[in-house]
C-alpha cells in the first residue's frame, strides 16, 4: 500500500503524548481557520472546511475551540494570517515527500523543513521535482470488521468513487476530490462507518524502503511533523509497519 498510508499505521501503533496532540490541536485549527478564510464559514457550501472539522472531531476536539477557528477565518474574531506553502522533497532511499505547510512566516518555514531533510539524510526539490509522481485524491477508510468487501465497493463505486483496496483491518476508498464527501455520505446512509476522510497525495508508484533506510525514514517524518507548520507529509514508500511501528 502507498506509503502515506504505511506512515498512518506506524504513527497508530505509537503512543501519543499530551504536548503530540496538543500539537496536532494547533494544525486542525490552523487548517479550520484557513479553509474558512477561503470558502466561507459554512461547512456545507465549503468541502474543505467541512473536512477539517470533521477530523477536528474525530481528534475529539472541543466544539468552542472549532468554533472559533472558524470565526477567525471568516474575520469574525482576530487571528493569524496564515498562507500556504508545498515543498517537495526526497528521503532517505530516494522516497517523494510532499511537505503541506501553513504558516505565518514561509521564510522560517523553508529554513526549518531545509534543515530538518539535511539531517534526516534528506533534500527539498524544486518545484514539480517530486509532484508527477503523486495524485491529489479524496481518500476514507471503513474498518474490515464491520462489513464486507461487496457492500462497500457497492456503495463506494456507486456514489463516484475510484477504487477500493483491502489494507490490513480496513477498505480504503479513492475517490476524485470532488468526490470525496458524496462517497463519505453514501456510505454512512447505508449504515458503514467512514472514517479518516482527507485529501492526500496518493504516490502512482511506491518505492521500497528496509533496514536503515527505514529507520532513517521514519525518524525524518516525525522530525517534519513535529514542525509547528508542518501540517502533513504524503510519501511514495512501501516498508514492513509492524516492524517500524515498534522503533
Amino acid at each position: 500500500m502507498a506509503g502515506h498510508s504505511k506512515w498512518k499505521q506506524i504513527k497508530h501503533y505509537k503512543a501519543a503524548t499530551d504536548a503530540k496532540r496538543n500539537a496536532m490541536f494547533t494544525k486542525l485549527i490552523r487548517e479550520i481557520t484557513v479553509a474558512a478564510k477561503q470558502g466561507g464559514g459554512d461547512p456545507a457550501g465549503n468541502p474543505r472546511l467541512r473536512t477539517a472539522i470533521e477530523s477536528a472531531k474525530a481528534q475529539s476536539m472541543p466544539k468552542d475551540n472549532i468554533e472559533r477557528a472558524v470565526l477567525k477565518g471568516t474575520g469574525e474574531l482576530e487571528g493569524v494570517d496564515y498562507v500556504e506553502a508545498m515543498y517537495e522533497a526526497y528521503g532517505p532511499g530516494g522516497v517523494a515527500l510532499m511537505i503541506q505547510t501553513l504558516t505565518d512566516n514561509p521564510t522560517r518555514t523553508v529554513a526549518e523543513v531545509r534543515a530538518k531533510l539535511t539531517r534526516g539524510n534528506g533534500n527539498l526539490g524544486t518545484t514539480n521535482s517530486v509532484a508527477f509522481l503523486f495524485d491529489r485524491k479524496g481518500q476514507l477508510t471503513v474498518p474490515a470488521a464491520s462489513t464486507t468487501e461487496e457492500v462497500v465497493m457497492e456503495h463506494a463505486l456507486e456514489a463516484g468513487a475510484e477504487d477500493v483496496v483491502k489494507d490490513d483491518d480496513a477498505f480504503v476508498i479513492t475517490t476524485a476530490p470532488s468526490d470525496l464527501h458524496a462517497v463519505k455520505d453514501s456510505l454512512e446512509s447505508a449504515g458503514l462507518k467512514a472514517e479518516h476522510a482527507e485529501l492526500s497525495w496518493i504516490p502512482k508508484t511506491t518505492v521500497r524502503v528496509e533496514g536503515e533506510n527505514a529507520e532513517a525514514l521514519v525518524r525524518l517524518l516525525e522530525a517534519l511533523e513535529d514542525l509547528d507548520d508542518v501540517q502533513k507529509v504524503d510519501a511514495n514508500f512501501d516498508m514492513d509497519v509492524s516492524a517500524m511501528a515498534q522503533n
